[in-house]
């Protein structure tokens, strides 16, 4: 096995046997020997009505021992291009604590960098994504695709500046990401208030709702996703509400009328060769699916995800 490989034996026993770590790879007892890690957070805090995304990254753990190593359409073999491991879960101190759970996503994910592994996470609810940047993004603000039903740019809710539909408000206030490099993919539903919508708008969010993703269709938005955020380094968030419920009915906060997976599919692969600092996968909530299906769809994203930083990594050696 060559430096830069990942070890797959364990991919090629039956997929019912072993311990279900994230595609199977080994849990890293060695940081500095990872390029990429696969690591969930498993924290619903900020969830304002359907909790249970607690419990995401457990079950696409389990999910995710369906996948193979080989994607079919772009031959790209992750595992043979970089060491890819599973890093585990963050583990907590004051999950009851909103701020100070928040401030221990935020530590082990500045730990990740520090030992210069992309981080690709399961979440969890949309809420890490905040604490994930903070850590990511120290050295100035980056560019952010995010795929969602919600701009999550909102303010506070009952009482609190930090929940999962604020996430992103909060990030650009903080100079965490910059509002012109982003680009809000899918975005619908009815809402109470503008205040998320406007705040996408006119902090310069390029946001494409879905009844314009649906007309101009899935290479015309990559080409737009690709414009906005350049050549520069850009953070990818997928929250599976983004999709259609009809795929991810066990999510927190369902919306019709959404992507396919088929669509979320072209649309990643269509990412190619971007400079990505890390990624997530969020919102799986088990609880309200009991075929499993959300978190199996959730888990081939972050195989679609892993594809794309994998091949970046490579490109960059």
């Amino acid at each position: 096995m060559s430096q830069h490989t990942t070890d797959t034996h364990a991919m090629m026993q039956p997929r019912y046997t072993g311990i279900p770590t994230f595609m199977r790879v080994a849990l890293a007892d060695d940081w500095d020997a990872v390029d990429i890690g696969l690591i969930g957070v498993p924290y619903d805090g900020g969830v304002t009505n359907r909790a249970g995304a607690r419990h995401g990254p457990r079950e696409i753990r389990n999910q995710s021992s369906l996948m193979r190593t080989m994607h079919h359409v772009t031959r790209i073999n992750p595992y043979a291009l970089c060491r890819v491991a599973d890093l585990g879960d963050v583990l907590f101190q004051s999950l009851l604590k909103h701020p100070q759970a928040l401030d221990e996503i935020e530590a082990v994910f500045a730990k990740i960098k520090k030992h210069g592994i992309i981080p690709l996470a399961a979440g969890g609810d949309h809420t890490i994504s905040l604490p994930i940047l903070r850590a990511l993004a120290k050295d100035g603000p980056v560019g952010m695709i995010h795929i969602d039903a919600h701009t999550d740019t909102w303010d506070e809710f009952q009482g609190s500046k930090f929940s999962h539909g604020s996430p992103f408000r909060r990030a650009t206030e903080e100079g965490l990401i910059d509002p012109k490099r982003v680009i809000q993919i899918g975005i619908r539903g009815a809402q109470n208030t503008t205040d998320g919508w406007d705040f996408s708008r006119e902090t310069g969010m390029r946001v494409v709702y879905m009844e314009e993703f649906a007309e101009i269709g899935v290479p015309a938005v990559i080409a737009e996703a690709r414009r906005v955020v350049g050549d520069g380094p850009v953070y990818l968030t997928f929250d599976v509400d983004g999709l259609d419920p009809i795929y991810t009915p066990g999510t927190g906060t369902p919306e019709i009328g959404g992507i396919t997976t088929l669509e979320a599919q072209q649309l990643l692969r269509g990412l190619r060769n971007l400079n990505y600092i890390g990624a997530d996968v969020v919102e799986v909530a088990p609880n309200y699916d009991n075929t499993g299906n959300t978190a199996l769809v959730a888990a081939t994203l972050m195989y679609e995800i892993l594809c794309l930083i994998a091949e970046r990594i490579a490109a960059n050696r």
